[in-house]
């Protein structure tokens, strides 16, 4: 099983690849897909490799606007889903994802905001929207922690009802917020959609660090994560201290959600969907799941922002695209888990 997984990941990096290859063709301008893998060798290897045939433009295009927009979304699709994961096996609900403790919510109302100061400035190629963003974000699963939080433990229950009862209190003031923010409201509204827009390499390289970091600590704990899986009490036995261990994935999974999200705007389902995909593939162990949903999400994320920024003559927002697909998959999970119960 071990080899099988192992070719899974193997064959679905190279997927990856091919999609990054094909994706920096589509747009307004069309690229031949063997002009953007010279451009990419020649930018990433520094092997010239008949650089002298491509037009200038061409190569800003792809190096410059199109390839690191498509890292964005690499990065965005592949930690949302892994984030997913995580909420998903601590948790036990797979219906969770990354926004399940009002950190959707917490970011939207850091964002509006944001949006509605004016203020402009940046940091390290983060907007003063997207500082905002991230700051509310992780404020609100602390205070979500610290009101689910019942001696020295947080019960899931507790935790998912505090998280839901402050994500709806956030919502409805990023709804009054949006009500009073006159010509700022679309801006708003668009920010809570999700787009890459004008993303590039200052924001991949801003949120960067808290993703790589962010990822390894969560793998360090796969193994942890499974043996919480079979019980609590169970896990206790084994040696496992859940309690600390639930913490450190809570949060971790988090901040990471919180850097992504800084920067994208609000990406729904992606969480949702691809760790029961994966799931269906790799099997339940986190060592293999986490690493899979990364590679899945990153590969439907980046098919998801091209399909957005060609389809039609006018740009849309990718979140539109995510939700057109995860709302007939979310039906789809709770057709299956009806049958279940039944």
């Amino acid at each position: 099983m071990k080899k099988n997984i192992g070719k899974i990941l193997i064959v679905s990096t190279i997927i990856l690849l091919l999609v990054i290859i094909v994706s920096c063709c589509i747009g307004a301008a069309s690229i031949k897909v063997s002009e953007a893998f010279k451009v990419l060798i020649n930018k990433i290897f520094k092997i010239n490799i008949g650089m002298d045939e491509i037009a200038d433009s061409t190569q800003t295009i792809i190096w410059k606007i199109r390839f690191p927009r498509i890292l964005v979304a690499l990065l965005v699709g592949g930690t949302l889903s892994v984030a997913g994961a995580t909420y998903q096996g601590l948790l036990k609900n797979p219906m969770a994802d990354p926004y399940v403790i009002g950190v959707s919510s917490g970011a939207a109302f850091g964002a509006a905001i944001g949006i509605s100061s004016k203020i402009v400035f940046n940091f390290f190629g983060l907007s003063f929207v997207s500082i905002m963003a991230f700051v509310s974000a992780i404020l609100v699963m602390l205070i979500v922690y610290r009101i689910a939080k019942i001696g020295n433990k947080v019960p899931i229950t507790t935790l998912l009802l505090s998280g839901i009862a402050i994500g709806n209190f956030l919502t409805a003031f990023t709804s009054l917020i949006m009500i009073f923010a006159g010509d700022n409201m679309n801006k708003i509204f668009f920010w809570t959609i999700g787009s890459f827009s004008g993303k590039g390499w200052e924001q991949l390289a801003s949120v960067l660090h808290y993703v790589v970091i962010g990822i390894i600590i969560i793998y360090f704990y796969a193994k942890d994560l499974n043996i919480i899986l079979l019980g609590e009490d169970t896990a206790s036995n084994l040696g496992v201290n859940v309690e600390r261990v639930k913490k450190i994935l809570l949060i971790t999974s988090t901040i990471i959600t919180a850097a992504v999200v800084s920067i994208s705007g609000i990406i729904g389902f992606i969480g949702l969907i691809i760790p029961h995909i994966a799931r269906m593939v790799v099997g339940p162990d986190n060592k293999s799941l986490i690493p899979t949903s990364f590679v899945f999400g990153a590969i439907l994320l980046i098919i998801c922002d091209t399909i957005a920024r060609s389809i039609l003559s006018q740009e849309i927002p990718v979140g539109l695209i995510t939700s057109i697909l995860g709302g007939p998959f979310f039906v789809y999970l709770l057709r299956n888990k009806k049958r279940e119960i039944n």
